[in-house]
Formats: structure tokens, C-alpha cells, sequence
């Protein structure tokens, strides 16, 4: 497959994985889902995240963001899509993580100007894109946009860049003081990784 895959032929990719899990969900952002994409049981068959990432790896190609020096991944859920895209964009991987709170470059040291894509697994309000993007501007790098397996916002989230979606899938989200009857009488789980 090439960048042409649809939301659907995505969602395939997740489904086959047992990736599209239905319940009540805590989501990295706080909110409330039905829906939770264990984007882990995708990246744990290194042949279903070649086929989404080399798509995103198109699509980004198309997009005409021109030379990248460097692919980052927030860490924890960014750094294998970040790695196994870099391999399709041919530039090095790296990835920030989270230091006292705040995410930081701390394994790697990048040149000032250094033309960057930010990774993400999947976006709901954006917020961990936001945060690398400060991060790599604080270093003086241009963040020329950044890409996303899916994007839960269905285009709503500001990342601060250019957002490249393989995948817009909205699902609903809810604060935790507005839960639909239906979501109030089901326990809620966390399964993200905000918080490690």
C-alpha cells in the first residue's frame, strides 16, 4: 500500500491487530472514550507498522515539507512509529522524553535550524505533539510538521504545525464531570502511558 490508504484500510490494520478495544476508557488526555485504540498490539507486528508507517512516510513525501534531518518521536507512544517512519523518509530517529514533567531531548543533541518531523501514534488533543514542538523550538530546530497513524480529532487538534493524518477517525470523548449514562455505568480503565 502506498500513502493512498483510507481511514478505513487503517482501521483494518487496527482491527486485525484486536487494536480497536470497546469499553470505558481514560485516554492519555484525561478524557473519557467507548472507544480506545491499543495502538501497542499494531506495533507489536513490525509487517502491519511498516505497512501504516511507509504509508505516513508517503504522505508526509507528498505533502512537500522538502529536506528532513531529523524524525522525533514523544516518548513513550512516538518512538516506534517515529523509528520505523524514519526508515521510509531515510533521516535518523531520535525522540523526547519526559523530564521533571517537561519533555526534553536527552539522549540526543540535534544542530540549530535542524529540519524536523515530529511522529505521533495517534492524536487526540494534540497536546504531547505541542509540547515536543516547544521543546525542539527551545533548541532552535524548524519544525516543518509533523504526522500522526491517526488523528482522533478528525482535524480539530492545534498542534502548533502542519498535522499530517494517515487517518482521521473521530471517535467521542468526553470530560470526566460529562459522561454520557451509558459510559457512567461502566468502569473506566487507563490504558495509556501518560504518567510513566
Amino acid at each position: 500500500m502506498t500513502q493512498d490508504m483510507t481511514t478505513e484500510d487503517v482501521l483494518k490494520v487496527f482491527e486485525s491487530a484486536g487494536a480497536v478495544m470497546h469499553g470505558h476508557f481514560i485516554l492519555t488526555s484525561g478524557l473519557r472514550s467507548p472507544v480506545f485504540l491499543q495502538k501497542a498490539r499494531v506495533f507489536m507486528h513490525p509487517d502491519k507498522t511498516e505497512t501504516l508507517c511507509k504509508a505516513l512516510a508517503g504522505k508526509i513525501t507528498a505533502a512537500g515539507v522538502g529536506e528532513i534531518e531529523y524524525v522525533v518521536g514523544p516518548a513513550v507512544g512516538g518512538i516506534i512509529p517515529a523509528y520505523e517512519t524514519s526508515r521510509h523518509l531515510g533521516a535518523p530517529a531520535i525522540w523526547v522524553e519526559r523530564q521533571d514533567g517537561v519533555f526534553k531531548l536527552r539522549r540526543f543533541e540535534i544542530p540549530e535550524g535542524a529540519r524536523v518531523v515530529i511522529i505521533e501514534d495517534i492524536v487526540t488533543t494534540g497536546l504531547s505533539i505541542r509540547e515536543t514542538v516547544e521543546s525542539l523550538k527551545a533548541l532552535g530546530a524548524n519544525v516543518l510538521a509533523a504526522g500522526c497513524l491517526i488523528d482522533r480529532s478528525a482535524g480539530k487538534a492545534e498542534v502548533g504545525v502542519p498535522l499530517i493524518a494517515l487517518a482521521e477517525y473521530e471517535v467521542p470523548a468526553y470530560p470526566a464531570d460529562k459522561l454520557p449514562p451509558e459510559l457512567e455505568a461502566i468502569p473506566a480503565v487507563k490504558p495509556g502511558s501518560r504518567g510513566l
